[in-house]
């Protein structure tokens, strides 16, 4: 793939030319810019996949610049360069769609692992979107998953050369999060699309009728058993099966969904004949499975079945460039829906909608903006429409006050994840990598940024 196309936006002559010097040095196409106005009439006049900015310029400041280059073009990915002391101003750019940002004096180390970041996206929206294309030529849409971020763009990348394997995929993430819509779309792109997905839910039965549900029962096998029932398991002979919160599962039937999956064979419950299904199992939990192996709470070995390729779908509160495209498309479906003309939020109310972080995920934000759009009066949601209370609304502004706090957060953050990554991985740097899911050079750079030196 062909190196960035990179703006440089900087008031500063000669810090923009050494940023200008470096870029072109590592291979990247570089132009400048140096005053916001000039850098809106390049984004007008060229295509950019990177724009570097500088927060602090006279005239049109970082944040009007990024929101015009935003207007110009979304696809843009837009870094912002700060002085340290200005680093909340930032954050408050990322709200408002910046990718990253940096502060000065640059780390051009840190600089070109960024960059190398957005390389890597671009490649998977481009795999992605060729998958899209090729999905659209067999009459499936992937419209329902919407999202901006890069965590997401790397799940659907994932997914789409997982669903034309075999194998079983463990789905983990937080109630709402969209588990069951990535299972529909493995589903959906893989060879069995023309079978079956059945769905069994295995925290809302009684274990007796779960286990009917799943292998079904022959007549008398228990009260009320009048007539034989084919199972679930049976019916999807071909297909898929998703089992969502697997992690419910008593443990009678973990035994026998063990064997289900070691031999693809069953026994209806009351009878003595064994039974074979091809069926492909995805499955989904919203509780810590490898947690539940150590307590003795779920079978080591079931788990291991089941987690041949694990899907991690991450809450919506981390990944929060996610939240306009589903913002708008969720207004979209329910003004269309209810035959509303309803065109979009104010201010104050994406404000909002935009600092919330969402405990009841995708799902919560759905009901949000379905019940918003129903009982809007204008053309235009309002912070009335929303159901948060004055409570709520305070919370936000607060966070806005403690804003300046978040960076070293995350890093300490980071910092734990790379400790823990590297004692799992027995201090073996490629191994960590692998389980961080970046690459070996960044963390090489994280653990000298950290001064994990007995790394």
């Amino acid at each position: 793939m062909k190196k960035l196309e990179i703006l440089v936006v900087e008031d500063g002559k000669s810090q923009r030319e050494m940023l200008r010097d470096f870029l072109i040095k590592e291979g990247y196409t570089v132009r400048e810019a140096g005053s916001g106005e000039q850098a809106v009439e390049e984004v007008k006049s060229r295509y950019f996949d990177v724009v570097l900015l500088d927060y602090k310029m006279p005239g049109m400041d970082g944040m009007q610049v990024l929101r015009e280059v935003k207007r110009i073009n979304q696809e843009i990915d837009v870094v912002i360069i700060t002085a340290y002391g200005t680093i909340e101003t930032a954050v408050e750019a990322m709200k408002a769609g910046a990718l990253d940002y940096v502060t000065k004096p640059v780390d051009f180390e840190e600089l070109t692992l960024l960059l190398e970041r957005v390389q890597e996206r671009r490649v998977l929206i481009r795999e992605n979107e060729l998958l899209r294309q090729e999905l659209r030529a067999k009459g499936v849409t992937t419209d329902q998953i919407v999202y901006r971020s890069a965590v997401m763009e790397g799940i659907v990348n994932l997914v789409s050369r997982v669903a034309p394997s075999k194998a079983t995929v463990l789905l983990q993430g937080e109630s709402g999060t969209g588990k069951e819509l990535f299972a529909r779309l493995i589903h959906q792109i893989s060879p069995r699309s023309s079978r079956p997905l059945l769905i069994v839910n295995c925290g809302a039965l009684h274990e007796n009728f779960l286990e009917s549900e799943l292998f079904g029962h022959e007549r008398g096998a228990f009260t009320g058993a009048v007539t034989r029932r084919i199972g679930r398991v049976e019916e999807a002979d071909g297909g898929t099966l998703f089992l969502d919160e697997v992690g419910d599962l008593p443990p009678s039937i973990q035994v026998k969904l063990l064997r289900f999956l070691q031999d693809r064979e069953f026994q209806r419950l009351g009878g003595n004949q064994t039974l074979y299904a091809d069926v492909r199992i995805v499955s989904a939990t919203n509780r810590d499975l490898e947690k539940m192996v150590k307590e003795g709470k779920f079978r080591e070995d079931l788990y291991y079945r089941l987690n041949v390729v694990n899907i991690k779908i991450p809450p919506l509160r981390e990944r929060k460039e996610d939240l306009p495209p589903l913002i708008d498309h969720f207004i979209e479906k329910y003004a269309r829906e209810n035959g509303k003309e309803v065109a979009g939020l104010s201010g104050e109310a994406r404000d909002v909608l935009l600092k919330y972080d969402y405990p009841g995920n995708v799902r919560e934000l759905e009901n949000i903006i379905e019940r918003a759009v129903v009982i809007a009066r204008d053309d235009v949601i309002t912070l009335e429409d929303l159901p948060f209370g004055e409570e709520s609304w305070a919370s936000g502004r607060e966070e806005g006050r403690s804003e300046g706090w978040l960076r070293s957060s995350i890093e300490e953050l980071e910092k734990k994840m790379i400790v823990e990554a590297m004692e799992k991985a027995s201090h073996h740097q490629t191994r960590a990598a692998e389980i961080l899911g970046i690459s070996e050079r960044m963390l090489r750079y994280k653990l000298k940024k950290y001064g994990l030196k007995s790394y």
